[in-house]
C-alpha cells in the first residue's frame, strides 16, 4: 500500500518539478544573458543572431576598474570600486539601523499596545504608500537647507527613515506569532523585560528578521531616484554610476555595462545565499501552528 502511494505521488511530482524547471528557466534567462554578455567582445555583444557561443574575454571587467587611456600609456582609475564602496557602505548601514530601530519599535507596539495602536501603525505605513517620486521636492529643499547634499549622513538618515516602516511592521507580524506563555513565565522567575526581549524573544525571530533585512537591502540596494537627486561625486552609488555609463558617440558599451551589472547582483547573491536557511524560515513563519 505504502509503496504504491509513493509510486503514485513520484509519478505526479514530475510534471510539477518539469514545470518549475520550465518557470525558472523563463525567469533566470535574463540574469543569463547578462552573464554570458559580460564576457563577451563588443562585436560579440552587438552580433544578431544572438551568439551562444564565443570566446570568453575578462576585458570587460577590467574597464570597470580602469578606465582606458586615449592617448595610450595604460589606463586610469575609472572610481567604480569607490562607487561598489558607496553602496556596501550607505545600504548596510541604513539597513542595519533600520532594522535595529524597527525590531525594538515593533516588540514595544507588540507587547505595549498603546491607545490608538493600529492608527500609529497605520500612520507608519502611509509614509510607503505613496511614489517616492512625490516627497523628492521636499526632500531636495530638507537636504538643501541643512547641508545634507553629497553627504553620507544625509543619504543613510533618508534610506533608514524609508526602511523603518518595512522593518516595524514586518517585525511586528513576528513577534505578534510568539507564543507568549514562556515570555510570562520568565517574568514570574525574575527577568527584566529586556532580558525577555533579548534572551526569549529575539531569537525566535531571527529568521524573521533576516528576511526583513534581505528584502530591505534588495530595496536600498537598487534605489537610484534619491541617489541621483542626493548623491555627490564623492557618494555616489552604483545605479547613479550604471546610468552615467550609457550613452557617448560610440553608444551603449553592453559588454561593460554586464559586467558592472554582474558585479552589481553578486553582493546581494551573497546575502541571500548566506541566509537562505533563515530567509526560508521568516517566509514561512506562522504559517504552521502546533
Amino acid at each position: 500500500m505504502s509503496k504504491t502511494r509513493t509510486h503514485v505521488i513520484g509519478k505526479s511530482g514530475w510534471p510539477r518539478t518539469l514545470g518549475a524547471a520550465v518557470v525558472s528557466a523563463i525567469y533566470f534567462f535574463p540574469v543569463y544573458y547578462i552573464l554570458m554578455t559580460a564576457f563577451k567582445t563588443r562585436p560579440d555583444a552587438l552580433a544578431m543572431p544572438i551568439k551562444f557561443l564565443f570566446t570568453p574575454t575578462l576585458d570587460n571587467f577590467y574597464s570597470v576598474f580602469v578606465r582606458a587611456d586615449i592617448q595610450g600609456g595604460g589606463g586610469t582609475d575609472s572610481g567604480f570600486s569607490h562607487y561598489f564602496f558607496n553602496s556596501l557602505f550607505i545600504g548596510g548601514t541604513s539597513v542595519s539601523l533600520a532594522l535595529i530601530m524597527g525590531t525594538a519599535a515593533a516588540y514595544g507596539f507588540s507587547r505595549f499596545p498603546l491607545r490608538g495602536n493600529d492608527t500609529y501603525l497605520f500612520i507608519i505605513l502611509t509614509t510607503r504608500m505613496l511614489p517616492p517620486i512625490i516627497a523628492i521636492i521636499p526632500i531636495f529643499v530638507l537636504f538643501r537647507v541643512f547641508g545634507l547634499s553629497g553627504s553620507y549622513t544625509g543619504i543613510i538618515a533618508l534610506y533608514t527613515a524609508f526602511n523603518l516602516p518595512f522593518s516595524i511592521w514586518m517585525a511586528k507580524s513576528f513577534f505578534d506569532d510568539l507564543d507568549r506563555d514562556i515570555e510570562d513565565a520568565a517574568r514570574m522567575d525574575g527577568s527584566s523585560e529586556w532580558r525577555v526581549f533579548w534572551k526569549i524573544c529575539l531569537p525566535q525571530v531571527y529568521g524573521g528578521l533576516a528576511a526583513t533585512f534581505v528584502f530591505a537591502v534588495i530595496l536600498t540596494w537598487n534605489e537610484f531616484l534619491f541617489a541621483l537627486m542626493l548623491t555627490g561625486t564623492e557618494t555616489r552609488t552604483v545605479p547613479v554610476a550604471i546610468a552615467r555609463t550609457i550613452g557617448g558617440q560610440v553608444g551603449v558599451d553592453w559588454g561593460l555595462m554586464s559586467a558592472i551589472e554582474t558585479l552589481f547582483i553578486i553582493p546581494v547573491v551573497l546575502v541571500t545565499f548566506v541566509l537562505q536557511n533563515q530567509l526560508l524560515r521568516g517566509v514561512t513563519f506562522g504559517t504552521i501552528r502546533k
